[in-house]
């Protein structure tokens, strides 16, 4: 009968993804006629317990490249926008995330800009995004263990080599061994 062993250790107790679009508006020193580019830099974040649920704060800088001047002239305008996203993580073994609880948070997909528009001299910028959470915590294993038989092998020494060993030993034609 084998007999099992519990080994407390971390692990992945939870995973999930969420993907958000979210809304922001940018108003640049001039009038905009046109948006030629725009890009997200400088994308950072991280993830805590927030009463159960894990609470991600992030921000990132845009940058909107755009004439202005009847198209006559660009330029770039930067601003820096702040998030906070919350995510529901079901997690497994009928673990509860608390404060001990490692949260990782990794960004699958970067924030780009899905959609731009130009309304009354203010940049409006739809932002989509993609981030994976995983939350370690402490969990446990149920491992089998072998009975405590003698599991060592024993090694026999030449110099015990028995009497029956020896003559088949004398009985080996020595021909074959040349």
């Amino acid at each position: 009968m084998a007999n099992f062993k519990e080994i407390v250790t971390k692990a992945v107790i939870g995973k999930a993804k969420k993907t958000t679009t979210s809304n922001f508006s940018l108003t640049p020193n001039e009038k905009p006629d046109t948006v030629l580019g725009c890009w997200v830099i400088n994308h950072s974040f991280r993830g805590r317990n927030n009463q159960g649920a894990v609470e991600i704060n992030g921000e990132f800088d845009v940058n909107v490249w755009y004439s202005y001047e009847n198209d006559t002239k660009t330029t770039v305008s930067t601003s820096r926008f702040q998030y906070t996203d919350r995510m529901n993580i079901r997690l497994k073994d009928d673990n509860h995330l608390t404060d001990s609880s490692e949260i990782i948070v990794r960004s699958l997909k970067q924030p780009t800009v899905t959609n731009v528009s130009i309304s009354n001299g203010v940049v409006k910028l739809e932002v989509e995004k993609e981030l994976g959470v995983e939350v370690v915590g402490d969990t446990k294993l149920k491992v089998p263990v072998e009975d405590d038989e003698d599991d060592y092998e024993e090694i026999i020494d030449e110099d015990e080599i028995s009497v029956s060993d020896e003559t088949e030993i004398s009985n080996v034609e020595t021909e074959y061994l040349d």
